[in-house]
Formats: C-alpha cells, sequence, structure tokens
C-alpha cells in the first residue's frame, strides 16, 4: 500500500434515481430492489468482499408521479442500515438525514445506537433538503430559506456532536466486584442555547462507540454548502464531471478546510461515478450507449428537471422557445442547481429542449473500458490529486460485481487500495482520527495546568 489510500463507496439506488428512470428493467435487479433488504444484504457482502469503505443510502421525504423509480418506494435508512450493520462486518454504513426536518437530540440518538449496533461503522451524510414540498409532510407552510437550512445545519451539527460526548470513554466501569456501573462524573450535560434550536439539555442516554463519533459526510455545492463541509465535514460527495472540474473541487474544499483550522487530509473528496465494463473498450462503450438510449425519454426528463425548481411543470412551454427565467421559484429548492441551468441557457441561449438535453440527458462517461483502462483512470484521477475515491452508482448487480471481481485486484497491485480493512471502524477505515470526548480533553488540560 502507499501512504495515501483510495477509498470506494456504492451507492445503492435500486429500481433506478435520478435521470435513470428504466434501471428497473436490468433482468439481474429484482424488481423490488428498492425495498428487498435481501437485495441491499447481497450487495452491502459483495462490496465488503471486495474491501469496499462504505455503504451510502440516500434518502429524501417528498415525492411526486415524476420522481424516479427508487426514490416512490423506499425503505427508510436506520430501519435499512440497522439490518445492515448485523449482516455484514467490516463495511461503513452511511445513511442520509435532513437537519430541517428532524430534531437534533433524535439524530445524535439514532445515529449513535447505529454507532453501536454496528461496531463503530456509521456514518451521517447531512443534508438540508433541497425538495421544498418536503414542509408540507411535516406541518410546515414553507420550506426554510437557503441561508436558514445551512444556518439551521451548522448549528444542528455542532448539537449533535456535542451530545455524542455526553459520556466519556471510561463512564461506565460496570465492576461487579465493586458494584460500580457507572461514573457521575463522566456524564455532561449539554446545555446549548442557540440560534436554530434556542435550548437543548441533554445529556444524550448513550455511550459512544469504538469510534468515538459516526462519521460525518456532506455534499451541497453552494458556498454555504462548501463552507459547512469544510469546516465540519469529514467526508464530502460531488460530482465527477471531468478531472479538471474534481481537482478544482477537491483544492477549493481543502483550502476551505485549512481556513477553518482544520488539517487538509482530514477532508476526504469522494465523487459519485458510474462505470461501464468491458471485454473491450468498444463492448464497455456499447453497454454504456445501451443504459443512455434505455433511460433517456425527453418528456420523462422534462418532468424530472423541474424538480431543481421545486418541482416546477415546464410542460406547458414552448420547447423550442428560448429557456424560460423562472429561477425566483428555486429560492426554496435547489437555488444553486436551479442558477446554475438558469445561467448557463441564457448565457448560450439555448431552448427549453436544449435545456433539458444538455443537463439531463445521459453523457458519455470516463470510466468506461476494459478493467486494465478503468483502473488507469481510478489511478490517474487519485495520484493526480483530483480526488480519494469515489462513490460508485450501482444500477447493474452483474457490472458491479465485475468492478470487485476485475478492477479491484488491479488496484490491489497497483498498491493504492487495501487487501484486507486495516480497522473494525469506519474511521479507521478512511484513516480519520477519533475524536477525543471533549470533556476528557477538557479534564486532560486541568491536569496539565
Amino acid at each position: 500500500m502507499t501512504e495515501r489510500s483510495l477509498h470506494l463507496g456504492v451507492i445503492l439506488t435500486g429500481a433506478g434515481g435520478p435521470g435513470r428512470p428504466k434501471t428497473w428493467l436490468y433482468d439481474d435487479l429484482p424488481l423490488d430492489s428498492s425495498v428487498n433488504v435481501d437485495w441491499y444484504i447481497e450487495q452491502a457482502r459483495v462490496a465488503e468482499e471486495g474491501k469496499f469503505d462504505l455503504v451510502f443510502i440516500v434518502d429524501s421525504q417528498f415525492i411526486t408521479p415524476n420522481s424516479p423509480p427508487h426514490y416512490l418506494n423506499r425503505l427508510e435508512p436506520f430501519t435499512l442500515l440497522s439490518a445492515l450493520a448485523v449482516t455484514t462486518k467490516n463495511i461503513g454504513l452511511v445513511g442520509t438525514a435532513t437537519t430541517s426536518y428532524n430534531d437534533p437530540f433524535n439524530l445524535a440518538r439514532r445515529f449513535a445506537s447505529l454507532d453501536l449496533i454496528s461496531r463503530g461503522r456509521a456514518g451521517w451524510n447531512v443534508v438540508t433538503t433541497g425538495d421544498s414540498g418536503t414542509s408540507g409532510n411535516y406541518g410546515r407552510d414553507e420550506h426554510y430559506d437557503y441561508d436558514t437550512r445551512y444556518g439551521r445545519a451548522h448549528e444542528a451539527i455542532e448539537v449533535i456532536q456535542g451530545l455524542w460526548d455526553s459520556y466519556e470513554d471510561d463512564a461506565f466501569p460496570r465492576d461487579r466486584e465493586t458494584g460500580a456501573f457507572f461514573d457521575p462524573s463522566k456524564q455532561h450535560t449539554l446545555d446549548h442555547q442557540g440560534t436554530y434550536f434556542p435550548k437543548i439539555v441533554g445529556p444524550l442516554n448513550i455511550e459512544r462507540s469504538a469510534q468515538g463519533q459516526p462519521v460525518i459526510f456532506q455534499g451541497g455545492d453552494s458556498d454555504q454548502g462548501r463552507d459547512l463541509g469544510a469546516q465540519l465535514g469529514e467526508g464530502i460527495f460531488t460530482h465527477g464531471e471531468s478531472f479538471e472540474k474534481t481537482k478544482a473541487f477537491r483544492d477549493d474544499m481543502r483550502r476551505r478546510a485549512a481556513e477553518a483550522g482544520r488539517r487538509c487530509d482530514d477532508l476526504l473528496i469522494q465523487p459519485g461515478v458510474r462505470f461501464f465494463i468491458g471485454d473491450t473498450d468498444d463492448e464497455a462503450r456499447a453497454l454504456e450507449q445501451r443504459a443512455n438510449d434505455m433511460n433517456w425519454d425527453f418528456d420523462r426528463a422534462r418532468a424530472e428537471f423541474g424538480r431543481a425548481f421545486g418541482w416546477y411543470d415546464f410542460s406547458g412551454y414552448d420547447t423550442e422557445a428560448p429557456f424560460p427565467d423562472v429561477r425566483e421559484i428555486a429560492t426554496l429548492a435547489w437555488k444553486t442547481r436551479a442558477d446554475e441551468i438558469t445561467d448557463t441557457a441564457l448565457a448560450e441561449g439555448l431552448t427549453l429542449r436544449q435545456t433539458v438535453e444538455r443537463f439531463s440527458a445521459p453523457k458519455r462517461g470516463h470510466f468506461v473500458g476494459t478493467p486494465e483502462h478503468v483502473a488507469d483512470l481510478i489511478e490517474e484521477w487519485f495520484t493526480g490529486g483530483a480526488v480519494d475515491g469515489f462513490n460508485i452508482y450501482l444500477e447493474q448487480p452483474s457490472q458491479f460485481r465485475r468492478f470487485v471481481d476485475d478492477v479491484v485486484p488491479l488496484l490491489q497491485q497497483r498498491g493504492i487500495f487495501r487487501t484486507e480493512y486495516e480497522s473494525s471502524t469506519l474511521r479507521g477505515n478512511l484513516g480519520l482520527p477519533v475524536p477525543e470526548n471533549r470533556h476528557t480533553a477538557r479534564r486532560s488540560q486541568k491536569v496539565l495546568a
């Protein structure tokens, strides 16, 4: 192994995520894959066989008839990851949970429970919720604005990390001879008073796990999102559009982390990418083209395209007329994405059809070819400083199996990917430090003083 190690995750989107509405047609994918726990267990075990770092479960809580198939009918992350925790041994278990529609105490307790059940393999993908319609499912007339969402997220993470430190690591001696089950001096209230959460007392009623705290993942691309990730994130999800753009993103995030007083190496950048592997490069490209052709339908894409704009209906517009500037309706939705789409369309004079095609039509990917070619590209992006690893979208189980069987051994031979797990915890395998309990640290500082 090289001193710096590649990290791999797998994103399980069952019947098909955004832009992939026909994934469920693959005959090696169960028709009910998004709600089939046996399928998730099987894929997690394949990933574990390949020494992957983590399984990543995406989530959202608002749907329309135009939502992707996987979004229409899927398992809730905490329940699912708890099942995976007791049917796997080494792989990390990362779940999405929103800070906009969850109370920090409940989030802290659920992730701490998952972390104990999995013996230190839990991770939290922090989201602020871009689907503004979610508000209607939680008794609100309107979604939080952008600044409130990110302010709330920042405070929620700090509160939750404080609650995770409610007990010092030696708070429970559980000594039968002395009859000492618990040391009350090692239990601590939080007594938080803040802007978005005025009063949270604590303590949390659960101890820390072997990795100290669950790993924090984040994926926002706005300035607020990048700042949040740089200040409090440990793993960063992004899109791997090109080597140059991904490297620029990683450089920017590391710069922001340094400005926040953090070690740059404690921030791991893992873009989500798709792979197609064949015996020849041409065969792999044919597999990719088949998938792209199968999933592309303009009317379907236009309907799903409205998600960034709060599920706005673009069907009433002339497809050959200039793209309409309706970004104001995205203020409470995916504002950064809506601005990017609108700015590009207006600058280039694109029609509605051209805009949908530009941003939604399946594109030729980078990681397509023989196992050797794919391994070459992974090594190039990794050693070139564009990424710390990748998160693979699993669409065809047979293709994922081939990645594990044919690409992973090549990465291992080149010394950039593990042959065995280094640790029993997610932090350990990601090379991230165990955060010292703040109260223990404070106690140590007093002794030294």
